[in-house]
């Protein structure tokens, strides 16, 4: 019964696991607890909160997924052992774009089936957008270790600020508000930026077609 009642809420689940993960930065300050403890255990709430997207479905992209969650798990567990090895962090950001690449092709898929609106759908929407967000996050801050001059502003004394400021900026050029205090430096951040700021426009675009198309049906 409980197990059913959690995968009616499924999207609602995501939804805050998916808040919690981006914004818990909001209520700390140590970022040596926030590397070290909160973000391994952001990603077990996340990978929870995804689990049941995946409920019931047995194909091979499904345990493919699994299998790749047990890794998202344990990436994290290893910053403060090798936190000065770049190609660590180059592993983590890849496997975590990955990741959430995953679930926002669940969550488009469930958007554009159904021809009716109810709070599944707006959950699932919200859930889109955070995600895209965080594909975001995770492909930038693949180049910000590969090359630390590819933005100016970002602060890199400690990977939870980084991926803080990195949410900040991502969160900013999605709404299209820009206040420039971080800006790309290279050129291939300048395209990848320009890049996500697109996509999220288009999501919104789309996005709003999708539930405009669901309420007419709806009525």
């Amino acid at each position: 019964m409980i197990i059913q009642k959690l995968h009616e809420r499924k999207y609602e689940i995501l939804l805050l696991a998916l808040m919690q993960h981006l914004f818990v930065g909001i209520f700390l300050t140590d970022m040596d607890f926030y590397t070290h403890v909160i973000w391994p255990a952001n990603m077990l709430i996340l990978g929870l909160g995804s689990v049941f997207l995946f409920a019931g479905k047995h194909s091979w992209r499904h345990w493919l997924r699994n299998l790749h969650f047990i890794v998202i798990l344990l990436l994290p567990i290893g910053i403060p052992f090798f936190k000065n090895l770049s190609w660590y962090f180059t592993l983590l950001n890849i496997n975590y774009v990955v990741f959430f690449c995953f679930l926002f092709i669940e969550v488009l898929r469930f958007l554009i089936k159904p021809g009716y609106i109810n709070t599944d759908i707006i959950s699932a929407s919200i859930c889109g957008y955070m995600l895209l967000i965080e594909i975001s996050v995770f492909l930038l801050q693949y180049f910000q270790y590969r090359d630390p001059a590819s933005f100016k502003g970002v602060d890199i004394t400690s990977p939870a600020l980084t991926f803080i400021d990195l949410v900040y900026f991502c969160s900013i050029t999605f709404t299209s508000i820009g206040f420039g205090d971080i800006t790309p430096n290279t050129h291939v951040t300048k395209l990848i930026t320009a890049f996500v700021g697109i996509a999220g426009q288009f999501y919104t675009v789309v996005l709003v077609g999708i539930l405009i198309s669901k309420f007419s049906s709806k009525n």
